[in-house]
């Protein structure tokens, strides 16, 4: 078999590909090695932006440098493909509120393209939404406890209202690429789902302020750097390891039920950025510095997901449980010390 991944150098894809390549399948990446994300994380954008690429290439991938915004580009590689992965995203709050026109083209363009691909291939697809297609109006039906804000019921599915509160450019180009892989199902009867993850984490992620917020605390507190906590610090997400995520994409090639699936850890991986701070204090056995700053702008409080159509549909549980990942990225953090600049 052999399956496409766009954005296979990034951090969720580039896991995706060593899954495959694990289970015998030639694997194709499709990736425009951009560096924008790592542009203020202080540490080697170089090195950072060529580590997946190398580790891949010695895994046997097929590496192809391009956008999926190119369609022919992207028709090109996906040639001969039994299943195509998008994880190809610009995935921050921020960058799409400074350059919405690169957040719409590449979310939105590019998921037109990856659509019209497995359409012209007749394959199944999974596209990667996210948890902000519900908005922040989640926010108000919130209670602070001591150290995270919590809801009843504690899970929030699928069918829960999307598009409330106050929305930037990444709500809006989400949930559009996501309405484009409903219509494409319902319309020409493509095996294609989206994917609403939430607290992606894992090995092989350069996390920084705009985005990966637990590697960034990882690599911020092996520096000594102190982290800036937007609003309470009570902000919760149920997160997931990037392995998970890769069992619940090839969950979908064995049972492809298309649609709109919330992906996460569920409640017994919810953390908050406070809690995730004190366990790192206790796997480093010293006090991590930081400091509290203003809201930004769409930030969502809290999201927990109610997997149980996952579950049902397409028989997928998470296992890697929180604090076991947390060590594994910190431990892959400590043995990349030239990329990281660690101290």
């Amino acid at each position: 078999m052999k399956v496409l991944v766009t954005g296979g150098c990034g951090f969720l894809g580039s896991h995706v590909c060593a899954f495959y390549r694990n289970f015998g399948w030639d694997v194709v990446s499709l990736d425009s090695m951009t560096k924008y994300e790592l542009a203020r994380t202080g540490y080697n954008a170089e090195l950072a932006r060529r580590h997946n690429w190398d580790l891949l290439s010695k895994l046997g991938v097929r590496l192809i440098e391009g956008d999926v915004r190119d369609a022919d580009a992207l028709l090109a590689a996906a040639a001969g493909c039994d299943y195509i992965i998008h994880t190809a995203a610009q995935p921050a709050m921020t960058i799409s509120v400074t350059d919405p026109r690169l957040d719409f083209t590449t979310n939105v363009l590019g998921t037109f393209n990856v659509l019209e691909a497995a359409r012209a291939l007749a394959v199944p697809i999974v596209s990667c939404a996210s948890i902000h297609v519900y908005g922040t109006g989640i926010n108000a039906s919130l209670t602070e406890a001591a150290t995270r804000y919590v809801r009843e019921p504690a899970g929030i599915d699928e069918s829960h209202p999307v598009m409330t509160g106050a929305l930037t450019p990444l709500h809006a180009s989400k949930r559009a690429a996501e309405e484009y892989v409903l219509t494409y199902a319902d319309c020409y009867g493509l095996k294609a789902a989206s994917y609403r993850l939430t607290g992606l984490y894992g090995e092989n992620q350069f996390g920084g302020e705009d985005h990966g917020w637990v590697a960034h605390f990882i690599i911020s507190a092996l520096r000594r750097q102190p982290i800036t906590l937007f609003g309470t610090g009570k902000q919760l997400r149920d997160i997931i390891y990037a392995s998970d995520v890769c069992t619940a994409f090839h969950a979908f090639f064995q049972h492809p039920v298309p649609g709109i699936y919330n992906i996460g850890g569920g409640e017994a991986n919810a953390i908050s950025l406070l809690e995730c701070l004190a366990y790192l204090e206790e796997l480093l056995g010293r006090k991590v510095e930081y400091r509290f700053g203003g809201e930004r702008l769409g930030d969502l409080y809290y999201f927990v997901c109610d997997i149980a159509k996952a579950e049902r549909l397409l028989h997928w549980q998470p296992v890697v449980r929180h604090r076991e990942g947390i060590l594994r990225l910190l431990r892959w953090v400590e043995s990349n010390r030239d990329i990281f600049c660690l101290p």
